[in-house]
């Protein structure tokens, strides 16, 4: 075996062992302990990809070389390696973007802790994305449930702290109905590994034996990861969430947290519930049904917002009802569809966060949009990147919120008569909607005159090459981003 397929688990391990480190750390050795883990894992998982890739390799990885039930498995793809990879630069990015914003509101004696909390996190994606046993994946998907509420009340106010109290309640919600379900899933499988899951539920299936306890088990596990992920009607606690937290915690939780869970719930879909088993429940309608009405309505209430953080979270109830649309319209090029939005969603959304947040700073610390006139003239950077990453979420051509939409599209003709004519609506009625928020938020912050006497203020320099980085992903992958959807079509088929 190469001595690459030992990465995804060191890394897992060394992410365990940094939070401790970090724990004893001073602020700045924390904080320069979690970046170089970020960078170290995109590295890693980058070469895990290119080896993967190029040899077609999907295996099993025994921890410790024990066999089940006695050992653990990791699972090794492309497309494990690839969003692995992913989540890694993004953290990477959220981290060095948001560091101005960390010294300036948490306190010095507590900063360490969100670096902790930060590596938690990284470690959960990490097992998320190639755990191999559905146990391991609902126990790392505590470990990330309490990382995140940790990053939000690092803050110490009061609107932060019940926002995490609100975040940590529909969390546990959806943990117990995940819960839940394994234990229906568990039951009637005997099985915690989810190969061995997939051949006894497709078994069970076609045999006609056990459906009402399997169909019961992929609602609970389906429904415990929507309601995490913000799913509509769930998203409710997005907007105080992301809205009160720090724009570095904002912009982890809506890029990575959320985007975590849905991959885990197409893990599911594909190794233990098995694709045509899931397709064949029905399960997948309320998905398209929940994810296209969540788009229009999470659109309608970022319009109504006149806060700039609110607006953006509302943005990102929308957003993840693409992703749920995606799912529930076809296997296939539906689940590429949804895999490449949660791969642009989580390049853009971070990168509008942490805009925001230099420019609402620029501004005093207004959220209000009448506070904010004149904001992308006072911090040159901050407004640049809000402004393209706005024309992303929109879907102007050339970036990738414009092939996402193209994706569910194409996506959409490959169903019935019915999932086409609604997509298409909604794509329409969605980009109208979000022209009409986002062309208003760029008008405001470059309004003439610049409100009172501020001065332009001098970008950090980390701040400029996140938002510089993120601009470039955006731009390759919506200029070359037909052979990046070829590949990732093919990644989906050996996953």
């Amino acid at each position: 075996m190469n001595f690459c397929l030992n990465f995804p688990l060191f890394l897992i391990v060394l992410s365990l062992a940094s939070a401790v480190i970090c724990s004893v750390l001073n602020g700045k050795a924390a904080r320069l302990t979690a970046i170089c883990l970020a960078a170290l894992s995109a590295v890693l998982n980058t070469v895990i990809l290119f080896y993967t890739y190029r040899n077609n390799i999907s295996i099993p990885y025994l921890m410790g070389h024990y066999p089940h039930p006695w050992g653990n498995e990791l699972r090794i793809s492309p497309m494990e390696a690839l969003f692995s990879a992913a989540f890694s630069s993004i953290l990477f990015l959220c981290l060095l973007g948001g560091t101005m914003q960390i010294r300036q509101k948490v306190q010095q004696d507590l900063s360490r802790y969100f670096y902790v909390m930060t590596c938690l996190i990284q470690a959960a994606l990490l097992v998320l994305v190639y755990t191999n046993d559905i146990f391991t994946g609902y126990v790392f998907i505590e470990i990330c449930t309490l990382s995140s509420c940790g990053i939000l009340m690092i803050r110490k106010n009061g609107r932060s702290t019940l926002a995490s109290v609100r975040y940590m309640i529909f969390s546990l919600i959806g943990s117990g109905l995940f819960m839940f379900g394994l234990i229906f899933m568990y039951n009637v499988t005997g099985e915690l590994l989810m190969p061995n899951v997939r051949s006894a539920v497709r078994v069970l299936w076609e045999s006609g034996r056990y459906r009402v306890p399997l169909l019961t088990s992929i609602c609970l596990m389906t429904l415990g990861l929507g309601i995490k992920s913000g799913l509509f009607p769930f998203h409710i606690w997005m907007a105080d969430t992301y809205g009160t937290a720090i724009p570095g915690a904002s912009a982890v939780l809506s890029g990575l947290v959320s985007k975590g869970y849905i991959f885990f719930l197409v893990k599911l879909i594909y190794d233990v519930f098995d694709i045509r088993v899931f397709y064949a429940s029905g399960v997948q309608n309320v998905l398209f049904v929940l994810g296209a009405v969540g788009i229009i309505l999470g659109s309608v209430s970022a319009m109504r917002e006149n806060n700039m953080p609110r607006m953006i979270a509302f943005s990102s109830a929308a957003q993840i009802g693409y992703i749920y649309m995606g799912i529930g319209i076809s296997p296939g090029l539906g689940i590429t569809a949804a895999l490449f939005q949660i791969l642009a969603h989580a390049a853009t959304k971070p990168a509008l966060f942490l805009a925001s947040g230099v420019l609402t700073n620029a501004m005093g610390g207004a959220k209000k949009f009448r506070n904010l006139q004149g904001s992308g003239y006072v911090h040159i950077w901050g407004g640049i990147s809000f402004t393209f990453e706005a024309f992303s979420m929109i879907g102007v051509p050339l970036t990738m919120g414009f092939m996402c939409k193209y994706l569910f599209g194409a996506a959409a003709f490959d169903a019935s008569v019915t999932k086409l004519v609604l997509t298409l609506a909604v794509l329409s009625i969605s980009t109208i909607l979000n022209t009409i928020y986002f062309t208003r938020s760029v008008i405001c912050i470059y309004r003439l005159p610049v409100a009172g006497d501020r001065t332009r203020e001098r970008s950090q320099t980390s701040f400029i090459f996140a938002a510089a980085v993120f601009i470039a992903v955006n731009l390759f992958f919506g200029i070359f981003g037909k052979s990046f959807i070829d590949a990732l079509g093919n990644c989906v088929t050996i996953f």
